[in-house]
């Protein structure tokens, strides 16, 4: 934080300075306005970082001819902000007006142009419109293919934001050819603790996290550390977030007060780094909350939940996304806690926030509909549980690919409702889709398989068919004891149930 209030104290005396030297609307004062804005934009500031790219832009429409080269990267930085703002229709018009311009000025295979086609593609990624954003990536790799020499490192940028489009649309494998093609170049363009090679075991980490191999992620996010240990001051922010991330694997593996550890390092970097209530805290507080939610710990959870929630209200202007995560995160601990009008009430303020801010049809809304319908299963309401599941599975059948992950997610959570109602031959039926999509999706040892052979085990046992229940719950015993930590709840509850279903009684299932 010391460092870019001193930035901020440097731009703004020059810029005191130049006004008293220069004309009104000289181009060097939109030099320092456009500085002043990208001190304001690394503090998380976005309005100010806003008003001061605006002023910029001003000066130079009065400055420069209506195409100027520097007009398109005053729009460029524009768009950064609306980006980081969540104001996504926003970012993409000022991210093609800037290649409206640059297509003008420049040669058809500009670097400058891939750059372009990179910030649009970020943005239809942000917006779920991943069809689109692969286009744009691909459309920028194609340039700097023809422009630039085989192993630049913005080669490597643009597979990392191919693999990042392909992470979100859970195709995991191309996700995971594109980043390691990204690490390829970067291990020969660059020394071995460069911070893009940081970046690259973060992503790969990031992928081997949601394919549920956590030894793998763990070592990939301690490689990400290791580098920017050596790289950065000890106090940088991005040191926090490799904390963090190797958090959220110790949360998932259930070493709980690893994970504890690791986000507490998170936040006490930030603390030094970073004013009072930036932004980036409520990400800390948020994963905390999640973490302790796990636990059982519910009002610790809740405490750090709204914490995050107190800090995105006040960062100007906030992003109402992310006040939707947060509303979202409380209503999950309301329903922990058994509390279902307050869960109902938290997540359908954040989906009415997504409805604002997203298309009808964003994956994010169908994962409100998902919690709204998990709510409705745990009061007993189950056909308007079934109504929310079903929604939600509609919307993701048409944003997302026929096999991703979240798809089985809504199978599964449909399979729950129809158990619940004793439709047996139903609940099997979605269970089984499920099971169909993870094995497609996922690799074989992932977490969430074990969880659909537990769930077909139970509608067997409900069924009276215990020699098959028994049968996919050792199944599920057997994945979980291979994935997970030997002391990981998952693996005392399927225990329960293979010696609850050899007696015959009632079996524990989540």
């Amino acid at each position: 934080m010391g460092e870019y209030s001193k930035a901020l104290s440097s731009y703004e005396r020059r810029l005191e300075l130049r006004k008293i030297a220069l004309p009104p609307n000289h181009p060097d004062l939109a030099s320092d306005y456009n500085n002043i804005g990208m001190v304001y934009a690394n503090m998380g500031e976005y309005s100010k970082a806003l008003s001061s790219y605006e002023r910029s832009l001003e000066i130079k429409n009065t400055a420069l001819p209506p195409n100027h080269p520097d007009f398109a990267s005053d729009y460029n930085n524009i768009g950064v902000v609306y980006n980081n703002m969540g104001e996504y229709s926003k970012a993409l018009s000022s991210y093609e007006r800037s290649l409206e311009i640059r297509k003008i000025a420049l040669p058809p295979n500009h670097p400058d142009l891939a750059s372009d086609y990179n910030n649009i593609g970020m943005v239809y990624d942000n917006m779920g419109e991943y069809s689109k954003a692969l286009s744009s990536h691909e459309q920028s790799l194609e340039i700097r293919k023809i422009a630039l020499p085989p192993n630049h490192p913005d080669l490597a940028g643009s597979y990392n934001n191919i693999g990042l489009v392909y992470d979100n649309m859970g195709e995991y494998s191309k996700a995971l050819s594109s980043y390691e093609r990204a690490l390829d170049i970067d291990q020969k363009a660059l020394s071995p603790n460069h911070l893009y090679l940081a970046s690259d075991y973060n992503h790969i980490g990031m992928v081997y996290y949601k394919m549920g191999e956590y030894s793998k992620a763990l070592s990939s996010y301690e490689r990400a550390l290791e580098i920017r240990k050596i790289a950065l001051p000890p106090n940088h922010p991005d040191l926090a977030s490799d904390y963090n991330n190797i958090g959220m694997v110790y949360d998932n593996m259930g070493e709980y007060s690893k994970a504890l550890s690791s986000y507490e390092r998170s936040l006490e970097i930030k603390n030094t780094a970073l004013p009072p209530n930036h932004p980036d805290f409520a990400s800390d507080y948020n994963n905390i909350g999640v973490m302790y939610n796990n636990m059982g710990e519910y009002s610790k959870a809740l405490s750090s939940h709204e914490r995050s929630l107190e800090i995105k209200k006040k960062a100007l202007p906030a992003n109402p996304l992310d006040l939707a995560t947060s509303y979202n995160n409380i209503g999950l601990v309301y329903n922990s806690m058994g509390e279902y009008s307050k869960a109902l009430s938290s997540y359908e303020r954040s989906l009415e926030i997504k409805k604002i801010a997203h298309p009808p049809n964003h994956p994010l809304l169908a994962s409100s509909y998902n919690n709204i319908g998990m709510v409705y299963d745990n009061m007993g309401e189950y056909s308007k549980a079934l109504s929310s599941y079903e929604r939600s599975l509609e919307i993701k059948k048409i944003a997302l690919p026929a096999n991703h992950p979240d798809l089985a997610t809504s199978y599964n959570n449909i399979g729950l409702v129809y158990n619940n109602m004793g439709e047996y031959s139903e609940a099997l039926s979605s269970y089984e889709r499920s099971l169909e999509i993870k094995k497609i999706a996922l690799p074989p040892n992932h977490p969430l398989l074990a969880s659909s052979y537990n769930n077909i085990g139970l509608v067997y046992d409900n069924m009276g068919e215990y020699s098959k229940a028994l049968s996919y719950y050792e199944k599920a015993q057997d994945i979980w004891k291979k994935s997970l930590p030997s002391n990981h709840p998952h693996i005392a509850l399927v225990k329960s149930n293979i010696e609850d279903v050899k007696k015959e009684n009632v079996i524990v299932f989540f």
